[in-house]
Parts: structure tokens; sequence; C-alpha cells
């Protein structure tokens, strides 16, 4: 089981105005934060974005992604708009994608330091 997730970044307060806003959409608020980073989740962090332990620049890592659970199509096409109004980048608009479920809807896109997040419902609504 997971406890919680973590992905770099070089600049916090440019993560903070990006995660604040798409995370929000997604019910998931800031749970606590510093100058090395910002976690959010519901009761318990979940989710966190941070400046390297070792000082060294943050990098995405390639292949690899963060999906985050959606109430509805609605929400997943949100969280594309909220991301790249807040400076992330289209990884893949929001749309069916048959080749994982006939159901699966989701949309990916990139935050402002690469690293690659989606939002997903198996909804039909």
């Amino acid at each position: 089981m997971i406890d919680h997730v973590s992905v770099g970044t070089n600049d916090i307060v440019r993560a903070r105005i990006f995660y604040d806003a798409v995370l929000d959409r997604l019910g998931l608020r800031l749970i606590k934060s510093s100058a090395r980073s910002a976690d959010y989740g519901v009761s318990a962090i979940l989710f966190s974005v941070e400046t390297p332990h070792d000082g060294k620049q943050a990098s995405a890592g390639n292949g690899s992604h963060i999906a985050f659970l959606a109430g509805g199509r609605d929400v997943v096409d949100a969280f594309h708009d909220i991301a790249l109004a807040h400076g992330g980048s289209d990884a893949g608009p929001p749309g069916l994608r048959p080749e994982y479920d006939a159901h699966y809807y989701g949309a990916f896109v990139f935050d402002p330091d690469g690293n690659k997040i989606e939002a997903v419902t198996r909804s039909s609504t």
C-alpha cells in the first residue's frame, strides 16, 4: 500500500501556484508547507512537491506519472484546463483511452518542473 507520493521541484513558489489550483479541483487541500515543500491530502498527507534533500536539481522521471482519481469527466476536463492555466503543459488532452479500459477517461499534463500527472475517471459521466 502506498502511504504518499512526492515529486521534485526547483521552484516551490511556482509549484504551489500550480498544485494549489490543480489539486483543489481534485478534492485535495494543502495540509502543510515550508520553504522546501508543499504537502497535500484530505486528512493526512498523500502527495508532496518538494525540493530535493540532496541539494541537487530536481528532474522528472521519464516514463513515470502519477494518476489522481477524479469524480467524473467534468472534473478531468477542469483539471486539464486549470493545469494549463497555472503553468502546466499538455501531455494528453481529456478523452477516452479505450486501450486502457472501455470507460477510462483521462487527461495528462506536465507540471512546471516536467513531472507528468494525470486525472482519471472510469465514470460514464
